[in-house]
């Protein structure tokens, strides 16, 4: 039975069901959500447990470097060529896009070592990985966002040899979305850090 078509309307029959759209999610970009997601649970319980061994005493209190507030400055700062790259891509602005995605990678360079001389400055006050639990579980924090953040680096740098083999373009922005995604989300994770770390020190 043929459906009918009353004034450019069309009429399912009574008695037929019309088949249900099948909702489907880019596999790429649901790995990416589960990754983060897995990161987010990871850092949750890291800070549950700082924060409870925190209360139990026998916590040093320390400064921290001031490097590390310009590695934020310089991680925000990266996030808005990302974000410059995604609208690159979607316009079809190739060189733009070469650009912004090689200016985002080398801030993630600095950033990472910022975060290094960070670590040398914290040695020179006496704070060390094996010591008193506040430094311990910090050089944990730091060290383990820029682990995270090397992960990024590799995307940027897939994004940055596909980007330079003309490969992405106004109809092909996937690995920029995912790539994008992926660095924003690690911007505001190392500012959750920072924040957390600054006021529960």
């Amino acid at each position: 039975m043929s459906n009918k078509n009353i004034k450019g309307r069309s009429i399912t029959p009574i008695g037929v069901q019309e088949p249900a759209q099948v909702l489907s999610v880019n596999k790429w970009k649901f790995i990416i959500w589960l990754f983060i997601i897995t990161i987010v649970m990871l850092f949750a319980s890291q800070t549950s447990a700082y924060l409870v061994r925190r209360a139990e005493g026998n916590w040093a209190e320390f400064e921290i470097p001031t490097i590390f507030w310009f590695s934020t400055l310089i991680l925000l700062i990266s996030s808005g060529s990302m974000h410059w790259a995604l609208l690159s891509a979607k316009q079809n602005s190739q060189t733009n896009l070469k650009i912004a995605v090689g200016l985002t990678f080398a801030f993630g360079i600095v950033f990472l070592a910022m975060q290094y001389l960070g670590w040398q400055d914290l040695q020179q006050q006496g704070v060390f990985l094996k010591g008193n639990p506040s430094g311990s579980f910090f050089y944990i924090f730091t060290g383990l966002h820029m682990a995270h953040l090397l992960l990024g680096l590799g995307i940027l740098i897939a994004t940055l040899i596909m980007a330079f083999k003309l490969e992405i373009n106004a109809g092909n922005t996937l690995l920029v979305e995912i790539c994008a995604t992926a660095w924003h989300f690690l911007d505001i994770l190392w500012i959750y850090l920072f924040v957390f770390l600054l006021y529960f020190r």
